[in-house]
């Protein structure tokens, strides 16, 4: 997942040559925690780049006579880069200080910054400069950057009246208030379970010896994900399961539901005064989709596709339930994760577990590292003793050909009061010669100690892979002229294409024999194993695309009418009962704890777009040498150097040489019974 929703739009070392033009920016920009900031230091950083943003746009706005690049389109971009720099540090501080109170200030800092933001994207003044350029004799990327910016300011409503852009400036401030408290209440909403010991039986050895009994012999199990998910997976009481995944999916409940219903109405009301018939519509309008029916429509291609699989699956799951419940003829949400483990071990001959010695936290982030250093031909370098807001944050330098082209932090541990799920973070737009692009990742994997190596399982080591292709898009799409067209800021309904793609990299197992070692023996991972661990990692993804299909009809249809007449309940009960096969927990409140109705509202939908797109792309790849032919070096030079300069239309066009389609997305969801011929694989 990326997340940003601030922007004006929205180690061995392997050195190849360099595609990028080296960024003359200082290698010694100073890092973001540089100053180590308390509350009044990080209120400075913050005003001073609002205010910087103020007289840029000040500037611009004194300028007399013809409209020229250098005088208009120059110091917009400035106003650009020092209000996304305000706004990123805000929302990033929102989601990681460890200090309540700091978390405070920076929820209100936001707030500011967003509102700065707003007045721009409202300033008839400021538009009609822009759109008095004369382009013709601008390169492409700078008549990209100014046509997108002026549809940014209409959406925003900078062609009504002054009262209604009055009203919108207040509807976006609250917007972003209620998106802040949305966000903090599910990072703040940590629950915990206590459980007997002897209801740990079928976790792994590592997870029992982390959960010691208390004083009066209990157990307790959080709602982090390094606790939840082993548990809904390997765990074989089925009351443990259900107990965890109600205190998990009411996190964030019931403070959410006045927080939501609100911003339903706030987003609602904008949609509105700026001539759409709902926030699904009006979200839609400056993204790949276009239009909010065509999410539904979409919807509808996505379960055509995939329930017949789903089916086949599902009848799979519902078989080894009646192993021990004969006659059961339904699976709840909690029992699905676990019986999809059994028919792992059972039709695969796979149990994830076996896989874990090989993927202690310290190897899988190297190995990743050295994979990202292959693919895009770069290398990394850590800065050493660099403050930060936690002691367990890493800042790494990209090098291309030597030369620094960006920096990144890795957050990679749960604590309380963090972000609770995996998100990569921008935290400086990139300008050529002026700044160098940042980017955090900010996780939540085991903690690897003395006595534990933070062992990881494959939906982990998948889920690291995927947001490492976010920070590598925004560090290689950020070497732009300009601020609003650096790293990823094409429509955002394509930001999840890349990082998808770079998921099936632990398929490889050119990639895995590089880094999946035994933590123990330092025995590299079977290759026999890492066939099975393949074919049984493709069970089940028409269930996962009818999940994910669930979830993008939820947010769909709570943003596509008018706030009153939904109740989130019965959308997310009737949405899940038509989209998946598996029973929804009773007294459950999914949708208060589910972060993207906040960040990506209606557009959920684009996982699924962008998984279509992310398969096609990897088909382009040659399945047995990932690093062969022409495809890696043609990705990054036209997929992802462009960053926003660009509609993402063509950067899918420049490289397919077509549209995107859904053929390789249903190749990749049939791949289980395409390999085996049947559902009756492997066999022990």
């Amino acid at each position: 997942m990326t997340h940003s929703r601030f922007a004006i739009f929205f180690c061995i070392p392997f050195i190849l040559v360099s595609m990028l033009p080296a960024q003359n920016a200082s290698v010694s920009q100073p890092t973001i925690w540089a100053s180590k900031p308390d509350v009044a230091g990080f209120e400075k950083i913050e005003n001073d780049r609002l205010d910087a943003g103020k007289r840029a746009i000040d500037e611009l706005l004194a300028v007399k006579g013809e409209r020229t690049i250098e005088n208009t389109l120059v110091l917009f971009d400035e106003a650009v880069r020092q209000n996304n720099s305000a706004g990123y540090f805000a929302g990033l501080m929102e989601q990681v200080h460890p200090d309540g109170t700091f978390r405070d200030h920076a929820t209100a800092m936001l707030t500011k910054a967003s509102a700065a933001q707003t007045a721009i994207a409202l300033n008839h003044e400021v538009y009609n400069a822009l759109a008095a350029l004369d382009l013709s004799k601008a390169d492409a990327a700078t008549r990209y950057y100014v046509q997108r910016q002026l549809l940014e300011f209409r959406l925003a409503g900078v062609d009504k009246d002054e009262p209604t852009r009055a009203r919108l400036k207040k509807l976006n401030d609250q917007a972003t208030d209620e998106q802040s408290m949305f966000d903090r209440n599910i990072s703040d909403g940590r629950k915990e379970i206590e459980a007997d010991p002897s209801e740990l039986a079928g976790l792994p050895q590592d997870y029992i010896d982390r959960h010691k009994p208390d004083a009066n012999g209990k157990v307790h199990i959080s709602t982090d994900y390094p606790d939840a998910l082993p548990v809904f997976t390997f765990a074989k009481s089925n009351d443990l399961r259900k107990r965890l995944l109600f205190a998990f999916n009411n996190r964030a409940y019931p403070k959410n539901l006045e927080v939501l219903t609100s911003l339903m109405k706030t987003r609602y009301e904008i949609a509105t005064l700026v001539s759409y018939s709902s926030w699904a519509d009006y979200n839609a309008a400056d993204k790949m989709i276009v239009k909010g029916q065509n999410i539904a429509d979409f919807i509808q291609q996505v379960e055509d596709a995939s329930r017949p699989l789903a089916k086949k699956e599902f009848d799979m799951l519902l078989a080894e339930k009646q192993k021990s419940e004969p006659g059961a003829t339904e699976i709840w949400d909690y029992e699905r994760s676990y019986l999809a483990e059994l028919v792992r071990r059972d039709k695969y001959n796979f149990d994830s577990q076996s896989v874990r010695p090989y993927f202690p936290f310290m190897q899988v982030k190297q190995g990743i590292l050295d994979a990202a250093a292959d693919l895009f031909h770069v290398s990394f370098q850590q800065e050493k003793n660099v403050p930060s807001w936690d002691p367990s944050v890493e800042t790494w330098m990209v090098l291309d050909h030597g030369q620094p082209i960006g920096r990144f932090y890795l957050d990679m541990h749960p604590r309380p009061g963090k972000y609770s799920h995996a998100e990569m973070v921008p935290v400086l737009d990139g300008v050529r010669g002026k700044q160098l692009p940042e980017t955090i990742l900010v996780c939540n994997f085991p903690a690897p100690a003395a006595d534990d190596p933070g062992l990881m399982d494959y939906n982990d080591v998948q889920t690291f892979f995927h947001e490492f292709g976010h920070l590598m898009h925004h560090i290689l799409g950020g070497q732009q002229q300009w601020a609003g067209i650096s790293g990823i800021t094409m429509e955002s309904d394509f930001v999840e294409a890349p990082s998808q793609m770079l998921e099936e990299w632990i398929r490889s197992p050119q990639v895995l024999a590089k880094f999946a070692r035994n933590y123990k023996t330092g025995e590299p991972i079977p290759a026999e194993l890492v066939e099975r661990m393949n074919r049984a990692s493709a069970f089940g993804r028409g269930g996962w695309v009818d999940r994910q299909n669930s979830f993008t009809a939820i947010s769909y249809d709570i943003y596509k009418t008018k706030p009153e007449s939904v109740d989130l309940d019965k959308v997310t009960n009737e949405d899940s009962d038509r989209y998946t096969l598996f029973k929804y927990l009773p007294d459950t409140h999914f949708w208060a704890s589910f972060g993207h109705l906040g960040g990506y509202s209606s557009a959920y939908y684009t996982y699924l777009w962008d998984k279509e797109i992310a398969e096609d792309f990897f088909q382009q790849f040659d399945q047995k040498n990932l690093l062969a032919g022409p495809a890696p070096i043609k990705y990054r030079s036209v997929v992802l150097e462009p960053g926003g300069s660009m509609s993402a239309n063509d950067l899918v066009k420049n490289f397919l040489g077509r549209p995107q389609n859904m053929a390789a997305l249903q190749k990749w969801m049939q791949e289980e019974f395409e390999t085996s011929g049947s559902s009756e694989v492997g066999g022990k």
